[in-house]
């Protein structure tokens, strides 16, 4: 009985070791052609640019092309379904922004935006700025709380538009602190700038790049930056946590995936070959040149990050009935 038996194990063993190897020989040799990364925006903006970053330095790496792929419009929606429709072989990336976080509870989606991809790594983070229009009377965030209690639904913030981070950061804020304040959304930087610096809204939480210069200038005053820890861009600026609004922090962030069931060798190998990149001098002052900061880490860690994103900005939508235009 005993040769039957082991003549059924070894039928069963050898397809399966066949398989582990070939697996292993595909891992090792991976990239073995190029690899495309998949923006979801034009070119030219942020994620954009942080991805030609990326893209460059794995192409040093590894000799082997890896190259942007800009697939803009329906907030996202386009790049997002192409990636989670390709095959997860390693060779078709995307790098996302907030707006991955947050279409979910916005948005009946073609596709599951956790389930139906593998995070690969964190990429960078993104402070913002809280700026007021320098005539308005509050030089810190303790003084616009209290000013804007006082003037209920008076005070008006500017946003690129519902459901971007702008828009959210600000809901959040008022939903911690319980003030009332009225949102004015806009299309894009070009759209609201003008109105925030001639003071026809009074304040935004934007995006550190896009109101850095000014507010150094003095055409804006930044109050506190958004993060959890201030930056090195302004390290005099306190952050709105330490300013007595506790648990507040609200970022941009591009995060690297790629489609469900990319085998998890790859993904980690990846994720090592990223991380490293990141810690290079030169990308990290080219990042801050983006006024982001390098981040780096493991699939694991950026699967943790999606998750609590996603939780967080679903809530503040929920909470404040917002609904997409």
């Amino acid at each position: 009985m005993r040769a039957p038996y082991w003549g059924l194990a070894w039928a069963v063993l050898l397809p399966a070791q066949a398989v582990m190897a070939a697996q292993a020989e595909r891992v090792e040799s991976y990239p073995a052609k190029p690899i495309r990364v998949i923006v979801p925006f034009p070119a030219g903006g942020g994620a954009d640019l942080i991805a030609r970053v990326v893209t460059q330095k794995l192409t040093e790496a590894w000799g082997q092309q890896v190259v942007v792929d800009n697939r803009a419009g329906a907030g996202t929606l386009i790049g997002a379904e192409i990636a989670a429709r390709a095959t997860p072989d390693g060779y078709t990336l995307i790098m996302v922004n907030p707006a991955h976080a947050i279409n979910p509870a916005l948005r009946n989606l073609p596709f599951d935006s956790i389930r139906d991809f593998t995070p690969v790594s964190l990429i960078a983070t993104q402070a913002g700025l809280l700026v007021v229009h320098p005539s308005l009377p509050a030089h810190s965030v303790r003084e616009f709380i209290a000013l804007a209690r006082a003037k209920p639904q008076a005070l008006r913030y500017a946003s690129a538009g519902v459901g971007s981070v702008a828009h959210l950061a600000a809901e959040l804020f008022a939903s911690i602190t319980s003030v009332k304040v009225t949102h004015v959304p806009y299309k894009g930087t070009a759209g609201y700038m003008p109105d925030l610096l001639s003071g026809r809204v009074e304040f935004m939480f934007a995006p550190m790049a896009n109101v850095l210069q000014q507010a150094q200038s003095g055409k804006l005053r930044a109050l506190a930056v958004t993060s959890s820890k201030r930056v090195a861009a302004l390290p005099e600026l306190p952050t709105v946590m330490e300013e007595g609004v506790p648990g507040y922090q609200a970022m941009s962030w591009y995060l690297l995936l790629a489609p469900a069931k990319t085998p998890a060798p790859i993904v980690g190998k990846l994720a090592v070959e990223t991380t490293k990149l990141l810690k290079l001098p030169e990308v990290q002052k080219r990042m801050a040149r983006e006024g982001a900061d390098a981040a780096g880490g493991t699939a694991a860690e950026a699967l943790r990050f999606l998750q609590d994103e996603t939780a967080l900005w679903g809530k503040v939508i929920r909470s404040a009935n917002i609904k997409a235009e």
